[in-house]
């Protein structure tokens, strides 16, 4: 095992849709500060664009699943830390950046649950951006930046340009009745010294089993899970309709029919959640082993069979992502018979999402008319402000040779050119953030602002 101090510092950097998080990794990124420092985003929505906004960042930036970052990040941040331990000599500082949608805690969990990890690295802080004009809209109905700030070992009230003295005494005020340890600085575009920010030496974990007492309990992206004892060559699994029109499964090999033996089978399942599912309609063969399966029941109506193929004899874990009540769900024999799991498990999330939460993502090649781009946004902010709490994009404006990078959060906008096309084919990728979206409307909107 490695010793502590040869484990390589980790910084969680968040904080709730545009807070500035960009602004600061790409200063930590450009600064003449002597270190080497590997990044790791997660963003929320369909097209990332994040690693595009990173400058300077070809080699150094891996991109977590889109998606719940509480339910497949631990498999996703043990994947990527994985493969970073075996260039090791390339870097000696991971920031993890994690989308302004998410409760940090499970990304700092890992460093605790998962004893491989907790060997290799150390976490090293949680820096949490704080938007002083906006923070006010969001603080007290999102559980999420309550979390950001709960856990915040650093906490940088950002963007004190825009708005009054008064109003920065008044949030940082309201940050300190949430969490009176923390180090808290105030910035104009996330100018703050480096050393203010890594290496701090500042995670607690007394305190945050104190705000959590679930801390070290891990999360799973599954409600439930079943050991059964199975013999090779072919299984089946049968489900009848149930809630949704598909659910995630996993049959993964363990070693004993008990609670250790299911949370073995739990944290092999975590790894495998956190890469894309193999997608399976009714009659389609499933197999035990390193792989998950997304079973889509879109096009079946009534009862539904996956073969499974078992290929040797021995107990295996059935994790699924609802409870298998809710579908009827069995594990047959090759003859119909039914098995019966030797022990099993519901998984609470222990988490939850405000489901009104979207994201829209449009990518459309060509370049866009500047004037026909303004008075649209001007529209779209005008009308649904309040409502789009981030927006950001990269575009192709016609007559100019570089790329148009753009960021909004609610009524404000900024953007500026970025580095050249060059050879790049000229497309235009948006990404808009925020309650009650409409697809079609946005994407038809900016549709007419193409040339």
């Amino acid at each position: 095992m490695a010793t502590s101090e040869k484990k390589i510092p980790v910084t969680v950097l968040t904080g709730f849709l545009g807070s500035g998080k960009t602004t600061l990794l790409n200063r930590i990124l450009t600064e003449q500060h002597g270190k080497r420092i590997a990044v790791i985003e997660n963003e929320f929505g369909e097209i990332g664009i994040d690693q595009a906004l990173v400058i300077n960042a070809d080699e150094e930036v891996f991109e977590m699943n889109n998606g719940c970052i509480c339910c497949t990040v631990r498999g996703d941040l043990i994947r990527i830390l994985g493969s970073l331990m075996r260039r090791k000599d390339k870097f000696d500082h991971v920031l993890v950046e994690t989308t302004g949608m998410a409760d940090p805690s499970p990304v700092a969990q890992t460093f605790f649950v998962d004893d491989e990890i907790g060997s290799q690295f150390k976490l090293d802080g949680i820096v949490t951006l704080v938007d002083a004009k906006h923070v006010s809209l969001h603080i007290d109905d999102s559980d999420e930046c309550k979390e950001q700030i709960a856990f915040g070992d650093v906490i940088i009230i950002n963007k004190t340009d825009l708005v009054t003295p008064e109003e920065v005494e008044r949030v940082e005020r309201r940050i300190r009745s949430m969490n009176a340890l923390a180090r808290i600085h105030r910035t104009v575009r996330g100018q703050i010294p480096i050393e203010s920010v890594l290496d701090v030496g500042g995670f607690d974990l007394g305190r945050a089993l104190k705000q959590k007492p679930a801390f070290l309990e891990p999360e799973y992206p599954f409600e439930w899970g079943g050991v059964y004892s199975l013999q090779p060559g072919q299984a089946r699994l049968v489900l009848g309709d149930g809630p949704d029109a598909s659910m995630d499964v996993a049959f993964v090999p363990v070693d004993s029919a008990d609670e250790a033996g299911l949370k073995e089978g739990a944290e092999k399942a975590v790894r495998f959640w956190s890469r894309s599912p193999s997608r399976r309609v009714s009659g389609g063969a499933l197999a035990a082993g390193n792989t998950h399966f997304q079973l889509d029941f879109a096009k079946d109506r009534g009862r539904k069979v996956y073969p499974l193929t078992v290929p040797r004899e021995g107990l295996y874990a059935l994790f699924t992502e609802h409870g298998p009540e809710e579908y009827a769900l069995r594990v047959e024999d090759a003859g119909g018979g039914a098995l019966k799991h030797r022990v099993e498990q519901a998984f609470g999330a222990g988490h939850s999402h405000d489901e009104t939460v979207t994201s829209v993502g449009i990518h459309l090649e060509g370049e866009v008319d500047q004037h026909r781009l303004n008075a649209w946004l001007a529209k779209v902010l005008q009308e649904q402000g309040t409502d789009i709490f981030r927006m950001k994009g990269i575009l192709a404006i016609a007559g100019q040779k570089s790329r148009y990078v753009f960021q909004g959060v609610h009524m404000l906008f900024d953007g500026q050119p970025d580095k050249p096309w060059g050879k790049t084919p000229r497309a235009n990728d948006l990404v808009f953030i925020g309650r009650n979206l409409d697809r079609e409307a946005l994407t038809e909107g900016f549709r007419k602002c193409l040339k």
